[in-house]
């Protein structure tokens, strides 16, 4: 099935005008040891957060994806396990179901095709791009311009007394769940591991505009959103015979705000090579370790 969609690369270009409107205001990758990952083979399914776009070295233009992703770190620290990496940035869970087109326009098959009856482990990371992540980061980042201080974002997206992007996190549950249900009769045997997402604003406080443009009011109400999306995970995952892996907890201290050397997911304009608002290297290794700790619990 192909259906279009808003590429990573055109909401990039997007992203880089705003950086524009806000300029004046101004790896040593470790391997992880002794981490339980099953023998056999491992089948990698999700979005752009598994996938690592623009971090060298990209393996596949049209899924923006690295071999410096941490579902390659984590087959490396397994020596002998061999890797299906399907995950594509821009995937959602119909992409994994049922197909799609990848950020060049190429169709892309269902990522669900990988998962085979002899799969011993099969990661997912997927949600984010069902509710909407690059048009809500978009749009929040473009109304900061005119209300720094304020909660204009918020304001927008519970607007009527409802607030939509919790309701778009309700509908993005089942969706989940079917994916898990189909990994499972795919592989009856494999282990299914789900990745929830790290942070991208800080844990606490109100950010830091311009750098990371979202107005001052708007962050606790974004942080609010995206524990909630990683708390439906989890609990999808439980409900489905699944292990979730936290990557959000290690993450804390380590978001887009953040000195270049420390972060894990970079801002609007990022000193690391990462898309903007995705993780770079050092989050895909933050991720392989939580994900390997998870495993060998």
């Amino acid at each position: 099935m192909t259906r279009p969609r808003l590429p990573i690369l055109r909401a990039a270009t997007r992203l880089a005008a705003l950086a524009a409107a806000t300029a004046g205001v101004l790896l040593a990758l470790t391997t992880p040891a002794n981490a339980a990952v099953p023998a056999g083979r491992y089948v990698a399914l999700g979005d752009s957060y598994a996938a690592g776009p623009l971090i060298p070295t990209q393996v596949d233009l049209n899924c923006l994806r690295s071999n410096r992703n941490y579902p390659s770190l984590v087959a490396a620290s397994a020596g002998s396990s061999p890797l299906v990496d399907v995950s594509c940035s821009g995937a959602t869970t119909d992409d994994i179901l049922y197909g799609g087109s990848g950020q060049l326009g190429i169709e892309v098959p269902p990522q669900l095709n990988a998962v085979t009856p002899d799969t011993a482990l099969v990661t997912v990371q997927i949600g984010g791009n069902d509710i909407g992540f690059s048009g809500i980061i978009g749009d929040c980042a473009e109304a900061s311009l005119s209300s720094p201080l304020g909660s204009p974002c918020k304001d927008r997206y519970t607007a009527g007394g409802t607030d939509q992007l919790q309701a778009r996190i309700a509908a993005a549950a089942p969706k989940v769940t079917a994916v898990l249900q189909a990994v499972r009769r795919a592989a009856p045997g494999a282990r299914v591991a789900v990745l929830g997402y790290p942070a991208i604003l800080p844990d606490t406080g109100y950010g830091c505009w311009p750098v990371v443009p979202i107005a001052y009011q708007d962050v606790p109400y974004l942080r609010g959103i995206e524990k909630s999306l990683n708390s439906t995970l989890a609990r999808v995952a439980a409900a489905n015979g699944a292990t979730y892996a936290d990557v959000y907890t290690p993450s804390i201290g380590r978001d887009a705000c953040k000195s270049s050397g420390t972060r894990w997911v970079e801002g609007l304009v990022p000193q690391n090579s990462a898309a903007p608002f995705h993780p770079n290297a050092r989050g895909e290794q933050g991720m392989a370790t939580a994900l390997l700790a998870t495993l060998n619990s």
